[in-house]
């Protein structure tokens, strides 16, 4: 690999890993942090974070600011309306085309990990392992809309807004304790797209994604 190539593995790598430690709560959305710091928590060199911090501040995870330096992206108001307001637009023209398009073998799965968390919820075996597993299937059914589009630039930038909505759920809604209901929202989008309804389903997570949007606005 040329010197070109190996410096934008670098790049790649460093924005990655500071997403993952991100995600991780190792960085705490609003903190200040060095450029110090992040080569000690990805364990990559200057160069490839300094490359690396343009893209992260385009894509809204960090920002700079005169005289205090690097601050990682804080959760208020304005950020939860707009990463909302991004989901709302993008995914319904994805679930549209979803709705025609999804196998009936891919509902029918679908449809199967909702109803087995569901009846888990409703039998009472809440654990942490099962808001695991209730939260994966919730971003799984949601990517699984926006991948039928075929569009790496959509995904992309849908990608960018799921780490900010991932923030978001932390800071201001986690699923734990909410599965029953979360489930019930989504099998309503499912069976309706089981029926091949594209108005229905599209009416039904526009209501679902406004419903979380409310519950973190709320807090």
């Amino acid at each position: 690999m040329d010197d070109t190539g190996e410096q934008t593995t670098l790049r790649e790598r460093a924005y990655e890993s500071f997403t993952h430690h991100l995600l991780s709560r190792d960085v705490r959305p609003g903190q200040f942090i060095s450029q110090r710091r992040l080569v000690e928590l990805t364990g990559l060199p200057l160069g490839a974070i300094r490359e690396a911090i343009p893209r992260l501040e385009a894509d809204g995870l960090i920002k700079t600011v005169p005289q205090r330096g690097l601050q990682v992206a804080h959760i208020d108001l304005n950020l939860i309306r707009e990463a909302f307001q991004f989901r709302i637009f993008l995914e319904k023209e994805a679930l549209a085309l979803f709705t025609l398009s999804a196998s009936d073998e891919t509902i029918a799965r679908l449809l199967k990990e909702h109803r087995d968390i569901a009846e888990a919820a409703e039998n009472g075996n809440v654990s942490p392992e099962l808001d695991q597993h209730a939260q994966a299937v919730d971003w799984g059914m949601h990517d699984a809309f926006i991948d039928s589009l075929g569009n790496s630039i959509i995904s992309n930038a849908y990608r960018v807004n799921s780490i900010k909505m991932r923030l978001i759920n932390q800071e201001r809604f986690r699923i734990a304790g909410h599965v029953r209901s979360v489930m019930k929202e989504h099998l309503a989008i499912l069976e309706a797209i089981e029926r091949r309804s594209v108005e229905e389903a599209v009416e039904r997570l526009t209501a679902h994604i406004r419903s979380a949007r409310d519950r973190a606005l709320a807090i």
